[in-house]
Parts: structure tokens; C-alpha cells; sequence
């Protein structure tokens, strides 16, 4: 099963740089999202960090523009259906993916492997509602994309040994490292970050520590490079949220519960960096913790 086409569904902070690494090993891609605005500013992007690779010596000038000129984006789902493979790297909402797999379903050709880029939600349920259940697997890239090397591989039940070898093969030429996972909620790094971060707002919310003294504790005394609170709002809030209630509904156990204040800030729009303020304000020159 040989993979030269690759379709990304979705344009925003993942599936700009899963575009990114597969352009840069050279598979043809074509970039989809709703919107043409959202298109354009994935593709300044990939610009952008592609020229921080070519300053660090990372990559040459004819890389980059060879890079971008692998990379096709259009509005229409449809013209993803003769690549080889499509990622799929919507918002973590299950009906969403549903909807965006139901509509690109009869333009693709038998051989496509379907993938999605999800954090969390079982591929066994998201597989079994396409046409091809064994060609079906679930490829959750890190981000940022270019730099994390690590990408968990998720089998659902019907997974088939042609698929998974396929995608491994794939993840090497990407230059990146495979992890299988297990199909079970948030499989394995979000299983074990989200529940750290959801505790760090816990810590918040009860007071036992301030958003920086909580952020500077981890990092200073436990080595993390970046704090619990800040790596929430580089995610998105509502993508945390999102996490934690995949693993209270799909494990049913109170220890991941999401903590109430994660909920409030969510609900405010609060969502982190994207939307300019979360557990830190980032109107101004520096962030400016907001408890």
C-alpha cells in the first residue's frame, strides 16, 4: 500500500502543521477547511515556520519553497477523495468528525486510508461509521507538529495489519516516532497530561496555590519546560475540557471529573491563547496571570 496523497481536513493549529511535515517529506497535499480566510493564514503559517527551520539550518531555501508548492488548499471536501490518505484534523467534537466522514465518504476511492488526528475519542466508534472500518486508524500528531517528535498510532477493533503497517512506514518518512496506543479514551499521552492539568486547576480552584506559583512549581521543581496552567491555554481550555469529559464518560470514574473551574473559563470563552485569554492574559507584551 503505497501513500503519496495526503488530504488534511481542517486548517487551524494541528492540521496546518500536519500539512507542513508531509509536504516537507515530500508527499503531495491538499489542505481543506471551511474557510478560505482560515486557508490563507495556514499557509502564512507553514511560510513562517518554514523560514524559522531554514534559519536554524534545519532545512535549505529550495526546501521551503519546494515544501510549499506540494501543498494545494481548497474549500471543497470533494477534492480530497483521490488522495491515499486523509487525516482528519477538525475540533475534537464526535459529531463534527461524523459529519465531515459522512460527507467525504462517496468521493473516495476504495484504497484511502482514513485517518483522524483525534486526541481522545474511540476510532472503533469513529470507524464503524464509514465504508471502511479495517482502513480506519487514528494518527494523534503533537503539537506544535513540526517540532514534536512523537505521533501515537491507534488501531480500532477492525484496524486491519495492512493499514497499521501502512501508516507506520508513513509516520518514519515524516521523520517522526511511532507509539501504539490502545483504543481506550485519551489513549495514552492525553490519558496521563490531561488529568495533570485538570489537578493543576483543581490546585487553583482551591486555593492551595496561585496560577504562577502552581506554573513555577512544576516547572522549577519537577523540570517541565513548560507549566500545567500555561500548557492549558497553549492547548485550548475547551480542548482540555473536552479531554476530561471523554475520560469521566467513557471510564466512568470520578477521579476525572472535570474540576468546575475549567467548565467556568470555558464557558466565558476563555479558551487559552487562541482567543487571547484563558489562565494568563495575553493583551499585553508579557502574559499577565488572571487569578
Amino acid at each position: 500500500m503505497t501513500i503519496q496523497s495526503v488530504g488534511v481536513i481542517g486548517a487551524g493549529q494541528m492540521g496546518n502543521g500536519i500539512a507542513h511535515v508531509f509536504a516537507l517529506a515530500g508527499y503531495d497535499v491538499v489542505l481543506t477547511d471551511i474557510s478560505a480566510e482560515a486557508l490563507d493564514k495556514a499557509m502564512i503559517l507553514i511560510g513562517k515556520n518554514l523560514d524559522r527551520q531554514v534559519s536554524k539550518d534545519k532545512i535549505s531555501a529550495a526546501d521551503r519553497e519546494a515544501t510549499l508548492g506540494r501543498v494545494r488548499t481548497t474549500v471543497t471536501l470533494a477534492e480530497l477523495g483521490q488522495c491515499d490518505l486523509v487525516i482528519e484534523a477538525a475540533t475534537e467534537r464526535e459529531s463534527v468528525k461524523h459529519a465531515i466522514f459522512a460527507e467525504l465518504l462517496p468521493h473516495l476511492k476504495p484504497e484511502t486510508i482514513l485517518a483522524s488526528n483525534t486526541s481522545s475519542i474511540s476510532i472503533t466508534r469513529l470507524a464503524s461509521r464509514t465504508d471502511r472500518p479495517e482502513r480506519f486508524m487514528g494518527v494523534h500528531f503533537m503539537n506544535p507538529v513540526p517540532v514534536m517528535q512523537l505521533v501515537e498510532l491507534i488501531r480500532g477493533i477492525a484496524t486491519n495489519e495492512e493499514t497499521f503497517s501502512a501508516l507506520i512506514t508513513v509516520v518514519e518518512k515524516i521523520g517522526k516516532t511511532a507509539t501504539r496506543a490502545e483504543d481506550f479514551p485519551a489513549f495514552i499521552v492525553n490519558r496521563i497530561l490531561i488529568p495533570m492539568i485538570n489537578e493543576a486547576v483543581y490546585t487553583l480552584y482551591e486555593g492551595v496555590g496561585s496560577v504562577k506559583s502552581i506554573d513555577e512549581s512544576m516547572k522549577l521543581g519537577a523540570n517541565h519546560p513548560m507549566g500545567p496552567l500555561e500548557l492549558a491555554d497553549f492547548i485550548g481550555l475547551d480542548t482540555c475540557l473536552a479531554i476530561m469529559n471523554v475520560l469521566h464518560d467513557g471510564l466512568a470514574d470520578t477521579k476525572y471529573r472535570p474540576c468546575p473551574l475549567l467548565v467556568k473559563y470555558v464557558e466565558a470563552g476563555w479558551l487559552g491563547r487562541k482567543t487571547g485569554r484563558g489562565f494568563y492574559d495575553y493583551a499585553g507584551p508579557e502574559p499577565v496571570p488572571t487569578r
